[in-house]
């Protein structure tokens, strides 16, 4: 496969790939908003005033005992997840997106109160009183959307330009250069919202300090990037590097091994 051939099947690749993430970037902000609705319902729906004989948009804390607790980690696919026996009734199957600060801490046999809302158990609460959500619970998603939108809107739409732009510099090393430069600093600003989510997540952030903390980050990424590009382009990250001219001054021709007539310092034997 001759060299052009290569670097235009990589452009593809970059290209779909490019596509397909800025696709989920812009699923998952067009849930920022719906995300919110439903956390902002949560928080202000009132609790039941009597057990709910149907999905109710109130609040009801029902008792529960612990019958199994499994974190399931190392395993693919697979979310931790707990089954909860009511006082009366068949155990419900509860999963979570994580494994703290409650499920890993739980024992077959423990006493938990599940908060139940539309029909399904949202939130867990041990004797100590932690609370964590479970896969159900509304709390939470719109950082996580927040966070998705940036990560994969910020690599999609750098991969993108930078696939395109090695698609129509094929034939020049150097602007082909520059497009890996772009593709590459896409993935880092993607790597940073997802960083930043983890920070703001695990320090119980407002959703604000998102963009606040990444957005700097972001920009500092786009000057490097346009930096590099731009070196790229001007040849400056080319790895040619001239020849260093010797040190040892010119080489003498070789000497004559023989001259007419002979030379100084020769002689003929004589009998």
């Amino acid at each position: 496969m001759r060299p052009g051939e290569h670097d235009g099947l990589r452009g593809v690749m970059w290209l779909l790939i490019a596509l397909a993430v800025l696709g989920v970037g812009v699923a998952s902000a067009s849930e920022i908003r719906g995300a919110l609705e439903r956390e902002r319902a949560y928080r202000a729906a009132p609790e039941c005033a009597s057990v709910p004989v149907k999905p109710s948009a109130c609040l009801w804390p029902q008792k529960f005992t612990v019958r199994t607790a499994e974190l399931h980690r190392g395993r693919r696919n697979e979310s931790p997840e707990a089954r909860l026996a009511p006082p009366s009734g068949e155990p419900w199957r509860v999963t979570f997106r994580q494994t703290d600060p409650v499920l890993s801490e739980l024992e077959p046999g423990d006493k938990v109160v599940g908060v139940i809302w539309h029909g399904r158990v949202v939130e867990v609460r041990d004797a100590g009183g932690r609370r964590q959500q479970t896969s159900e619970g509304p709390v939470g998603w719109p950082e996580d959307r927040l966070g998705g939108a940036l990560a994969c809107g910020s690599f999609g739409l750098t991969a993108l330009v930078g696939a395109v732009w090695s698609l129509f510099a094929r034939s020049n090393r150097r602007h082909a250069r520059a497009a890996a430069v772009v593709r590459w600093h896409g993935a880092g600003m993607g790597v940073t919202a997802i960083l930043t989510l983890w920070a703001q997540s695990a320090n119980d952030w407002p959703m604000w300090a998102i963009p606040v903390i990444w957005g700097p980050l972001a920009l500092l990424a786009l000057a490097s990037m346009v930096a590099f590009a731009i070196a790229a382009v001007r040849g400056e990250l080319d790895d040619e590097a001239p020849a260093a001219p010797s040190s040892a001054g010119p080489v003498p021709p070789p000497a004559s091994t023989g001259a007419p007539g002979g030379t100084a310092g020769s002689g003929s034997a004589h009998s």
